[in-house]
This record gives C-alpha cells, sequence and structure tokens, in this order.
C-alpha cells in the first residue's frame, strides 16, 4: 500500500510541476491540463518505472493473497456444509436436486438455499406474471 501512495504522490507532483512550467510559458486553460497530463505521463513511464513495478508487484501479491483466502474460505466451508452425505446427493432442505423436497417453502426455510436469495424470488415472480399477462 505504501508504494501505492508514494507512486501517486510522485506522479501528482509531476503533473503539477509540469503544468507549472507549462503555465509560465504561456499556456492556460484546457491546453495547459491536456499538454501537461500528456507530457506528464511520458516522463513518468521512463523516471518512474521501478515505483510503478513495485506498485505492481504489491498489486499482484495483496490479489493472490485474496485469491488464496478466497479458496481456503470455500474449501473450509465446504468441508464443513455436508460432513455426513453420502456423495452424489444433495442435503435435505436445501431446495434443489433429488434430496431436498424441491418445493419453494423448503428454500425458505432452510435460509434460501445455496444462491437462491430474496432477490431471484421476486424476480421470478415478476418473469412469472409479466408471461401470464
Amino acid at each position: 500500500m505504501r508504494s501505492v501512495l508514494a507512486y501517486t504522490a510522485a506522479r501528482l507532483l509531476l503533473f503539477g510541476v509540469t503544468y507549472g512550467v507549462l503555465y509560465l510559458l504561456g499556456a492556460r486553460g484546457w491546453l495547459a491540463l491536456i499538454l501537461a497530463a500528456l507530457i506528464s505521463g511520458l516522463v513518468s513511464y521512463i523516471v518512474l518505472s521501478r515505483q510503478r513495478d513495485a506498485v505492481s508487484e504489491s498489486i499482484t501479491a495483496r490479489t493472490d493473497r485474496m485469491g488464496r483466502r478466497l479458496v481456503d474460505g470455500a474449501a473450509h466451508e465446504d468441508a464443513s456444509e455436508v460432513p455426513d452425505a453420502p456423495s452424489g446427493e444433495k442435503s435435505a432442505g436445501s431446495g434443489r436436486g433429488e434430496g431436498g423436497s424441491g418445493g419453494p417453502d423448503a428454500a425458505e426455510t432452510a435460509g434460501g438455499g445455496a444462491g437462491h436469495g430474496a432477490g431471484e424470488e421476486a424476480q421470478e415472480e415478476k418473469e412469472g406474471a409479466a408471461g401470464t399477462a
């Protein structure tokens, strides 16, 4: 996170200096802003390459950590969800598959089932009402 802040501050400083120089040279308004953005972008591409690489590594490491945590959390959830159910069968009350009752009441009483939230039920009711009209 520190590398991201340092890189952002350096880019803003470079933009400010470039804008100031252009202002002193007579560029005003949108012309000065656009030229400052282009020039500072080109200069930062060359001058700030090490900082940009550090930011890239920081972001990549963070997304890798988040991905591992998501996978670990999903594995933990899968392991603790149905510990004694035989493979191939769904747990009773999930509202899906052969193992559950399959009715809408079963899905509501079981906490909505996997991936079947209140928003989806409302959308199904809207689609059903639109189909009958």
